[in-house]
């Protein structure tokens, strides 16, 4: 069939899944998982293995969009106000999930330390777009909200990095020789260092051209663009595309006053990415898993889940976060995504005998977290009572406006 139209029929099954979530009052985001997942091996078929490769720039530029946006979040006066806090809660949760999931796995069900710790360390990432879309689409805002967004960043950054010291551990564990964790260290370093300076460099770049760019139309294209070679540059080189664009996003954010402008162009493009996105994820799932996943997968899906939420209530109360942080951000850090499938194929290049079961196990858990994961997020938000708090916001100070213009009014 002509890919065109794949993608106008993925597209519509989406929108149709998303009315249909509505209609039972879930995130938008479940509609479309749950609709792609129609479309893959597990009912129609329609997807294939093939057409998922043909499809990879759209899944690229989705999650290039999702962490430029993201970067929106890190502005540095806000940052100077909760950085150690951001820090300190996100630790807390990479730990906690890192720290319960290799214990369940090592000494509850005697799985090898090599297996154990890996799998461990890739349970610390979030995916970030699952999270995103279900604050948009309710137009949260509050504390909670405002703490969610840089902590799944900033949890990508330290995922990355416990998945670089697990490899190291299981690697000297099966006794390979041609190894160094100097060389794994430096590895980290120059992906990390070298994707943070190349993100900075790009989104200055970006604000000096946004600053000339003359309208909405190019403004959107200079922006785009520019994630497009953020994405490509980091791929070309070996860096993380995410971390890149995160970056890209931060310094745009601080460098320009007018940044707004830059992001809302974005916003105005993404949403059919996004409706393609999600339900390209969903159709790459298989069921087919849930049979052959076993014990030890229901076990990581458990203990992922409740490490994240006891490291993020422990992070939150060491640092006095507000109470609704405390008692609700582990319930927005589940989905999982993207960056555990990219360190898949790490997995398969240098520890090949346990690949099969840890790819296994990290697909069953993205099929259960990526769908209730978005439940969970709005439960979160809804709990906090931030849902449409970006409206009440602005209501707030529309209305604030009005009573000073009314003072100086009456004044003259």
């Amino acid at each position: 069939m002509n890919l065109l139209l794949k993608i106008s029929i993925v597209m519509l099954v989406g929108i149709i899944g998303g009315k249909a979530a509505k209609v039972f009052k879930l995130p938008n985001v479940s509609g479309y998982l749950v609709a792609g997942l129609f479309l893959g091996p597990s009912f129609l078929k329609f997807i294939g293995s093939s057409d998922m490769e043909s499809f990879s720039v759209i899944n690229e530029l989705a999650l290039a969009i999702i962490a430029f946006s993201i970067g929106n979040e890190f502005v540095i006066k806000d940052m100077l106000k909760l950085g150690k806090s951001i820090v300190i809660i996100t630790l807390a949760e990479v730990v906690g999930a890192v720290v319960i999931v290799f214990s369940v796995m090592y000494f509850l069900l005697n799985q090898p330390f090599a297996f154990s710790i890996v799998i461990a360390s890739m349970s610390a990432a979030t995916a970030p777009a699952a999270t995103l879309l279900v604050i948009r689409q309710y137009n949260a805002h509050g504390p909670l909200t405002r703490t969610i967004l840089p902590v799944v960043a900033l949890d990508d950054v330290f995922g990355i990095i416990a998945f670089g010291i697990a490899m190291s551990l299981a690697k000297l564990a099966t006794g390979q020789q041609d190894f160094s964790i100097g060389q794994m260290l430096s590895g980290l370093v120059i992906e990390i260092g070298g994707s943070i300076l190349l993100g900075l460099v790009l989104g200055l770049l970006l604000t000096i051209i946004s600053k000339k760019s003359s309208g909405r139309d190019e403004l959107q294209a200079v922006a785009l663009m520019a994630i497009g070679i953020a994405t490509g540059i980091s791929i070309s080189l070996g860096l993380s595309p995410l971390l890149t664009c995160i970056m890209m996003g931060t310094t745009v954010v601080n460098a320009f006053k007018k940044s707004k402008r830059v992001f809302d162009s974005i916003n105005d493009f993404a949403s059919p990415v996004y409706i393609l996105f999600f339900t390209l994820a969903g159709a790459s799932l298989d069921l087919s898993i849930l049979v052959s996943v076993g014990i030890v997968g229901v076990a990581y899906v458990i203990a992922r889940a409740g490490g994240k939420m006891l490291g993020a209530w422990s992070g939150a109360k060491a640092v006095k976060a507000d109470p609704k942080v405390t008692k609700y951000l582990g319930l927005g850090l589940l989905p999982q995504g993207g960056i555990s499938i990219g360190l898949l194929v790490l997995v398969r290049q240098q520890l090949p005998e346990f690949a099969v079961a840890i790819g296994t196990i990290i697909m069953f858990s993205v099929l259960i977290y990526e769908v209730t994961g978005p439940i969970f997020a709005k439960i979160a938000i809804q709990k906090a009572g931030e849902i449409e708090g970006l409206n009440k916001k602005n209501e707030k100070f529309s209305n604030k406006k009005n009573n000073v213009s009314q003072v100086a009014q009456f004044n003259d």
